[in-house]
């Protein structure tokens, strides 16, 4: 015995590394908040886009020796450098996130604490914050008190959580799968059909409804096709509205999706994973009139609330049906089963292990209330407005619908050349400028530019300054 107390008392020495005391404690606080406050106040400012990569990719080695952290924040501000800012207001490109500031402090003090959020019996404190927030955003969407639903890293798990719901309230087994239809179109986000494939639905009958010239989903053709399907005998189970696409922004007629999926019995799920939060504007209240009659929700908060990334929500109508399709227990789980009362976010959730994200969302929410979350979402939707507006008005230029929400589709027709070739040149000049980046998307078979307008630092002098780089980019290059 005394031998092995020994050896426990040879690696403590070592071990108690990983706990230092507060002196050393203090002295990585200090290092570590002048590194961020240096690199939140400078990021506003930086490029968009910075096409390189890190020079020593063994910076990123690990092995027995310890670094001293000036050491390891050297190399995280390489990382910081380089690629997209993700923080910039001149980032138009993709579906911007966001990074505001508070959200940070909120996952520093959630890790810091550590509570593990997913058992109300371990944290039930911490466990109320989420499933308030939850509740937030049922209410925001017009759901019932029935309503639940999962904090989760984005719409891709939140979109998977949601259809094995909807699966399991269905009672679809694996012989009905290939009878069993699935209505999209070709705007919804590929991460549906991912979904599919990984709850085990990869042979359903997936049917592409119309779309409008808005790119919107057409009731009449989404009619016809369950129709068409019911009178064959099959089986008309999901339908997928999205509030907000990705290529250009457009948001489904959801009203009219609504009717006919409660005519006939279909699930109707929207991804809002883009386009939710603008639900906190008067526009967006109209435009996305009818979501509150949809069986599930995903949306986003690292989109519409301008948080970082890995912030997303799933919210069902009936959140009982959410725990019946992901509900499990163990025996070690017994002594949590038996304290705690209700649904825990484990029970309505893939995940069992999970980071406590509530304080992200919580804090920035705290602290700003929701008027400024508000104003900004107007101010992307009048920036979007504008920007489609001003190069409307120039000549070269191809637009997209008005938007819907805050993203323009668009592109220059040059007088020679083919045209596909020209706006792919163009994207990597705005991007070598650097003031902005842009990203790409195919319409209809011909390349097209995008406009997103997203980003919380994104503001008026920022579009003005892309419109200026697109149009003297797309005069250099037409010249030449």
């Amino acid at each position: 015995m005394q031998a092995l107390r020994a050896a426990i008392a040879e690696v403590e020495v070592t071990a108690s590394q990983l706990d230092p005391g507060r002196a050393q404690q203090g002295a990585l606080w200090a290092a570590v908040g002048s590194h961020v406050l240096d690199t939140a106040s400078a990021l506003g400012e930086a490029p968009a886009y910075v096409a390189a990569g890190l020079d020593d990719a063994t910076a990123f080695a690990i092995d027995d020796a310890p670094a001293d952290i000036a050491e390891a924040l050297t190399t995280i501000k390489a990382v910081e450098n380089v690629g997209i800012n993700q923080t910039s207001g001149g980032h138009f490109a993709f579906i911007p996130g966001g990074g505001l500031f508070p959200a940070a402090l909120g996952d520093l003090l959630a890790a810091i604490g550590n509570r593990y959020a997913g058992v109300q019996y371990a944290a039930p404190a911490a466990a109320q914050m989420e499933r308030s927030l939850v509740r937030w955003m049922a209410g925001l969407v017009g759901y019932p008190s029935t309503a639940g639903g999962d904090l989760t890293s984005g719409a891709s798990v939140a979109n998977l959580e949601g259809i094995v719901t909807a699966r399991d309230a269905g009672a679809i087994g694996s012989a009905d799968v290939p009878r069993t239809v699935v209505y999209l179109t070709s705007e919804t986000h590929h991460c549906i059909e991912k979904a599919l494939r990984i709850c085990g639905m990869a042979e359903c009958v997936v049917r592409r409804v119309k779309i409008d010239e808005g790119r919107r989903m057409r009731p009449e053709s989404l009619e016809a096709l369950v129709k068409g399907d019911v009178a064959a005998g099959l089986n008309p189970w999901l339908v997928v509205g999205t509030a907000g696409t990705i290529d250009a922004g457009a948001v489904d007629p959801l009203a009219a999706i609504a009717d006919i999926a409660d005519a006939h019995g279909l699930w109707l799920q929207v991804d809002a994973a883009y386009g939710g939060f603008f639900i906190l504007t008067e526009h967006g209240r109209q435009v996305l009139a009818g979501i509150e009659r949809s069986r599930s929700v995903v949306m986003d908060p690292h989109k519409g609330l301008f948080l970082p990334f890995g912030s997303g929500a799933l919210i069902v109508r009936e959140e009982r049906q959410l725990a019946e399709a992901h509900r499990y227990s163990a025996s070690y789980l017994s002594d949590a089963r038996e304290e705690g009362g209700g649904f825990s976010a484990s029970d309505l959730s893939l995940e069992l292990s999970r980071p406590f994200r509530g304080p992200r969302l919580w804090l920035p929410l705290k602290l700003f209330g929701l008027a400024p979350f508000r104003a900004a979402l107007e101010e992307k939707l009048l920036l979007a407005r504008y920007f489609h507006a001003r190069l409307s008005e120039l000549p070269g230029w191809v637009l997209g619908p008005p938007p819907d929400l805050s993203v323009v589709t668009y592109r220059y027709v040059p007088k020679n050349g083919d045209a596909d070739d020209f706006n792919r040149r163009l994207l990597h000049a705005v991007a070598a400028d650097g003031r902005a980046i842009i990203s790409s998307t195919e319409i209809d078979g011909a390349y097209t530019l995008r406009l997103a307008v997203l980003h919380y630092r994104s503001h008026l002098d920022h579009v003005d300054d892309l419109l200026g780089v697109l149009t003297r980019e797309a005069s250099r290059l037409e010249a030449a």
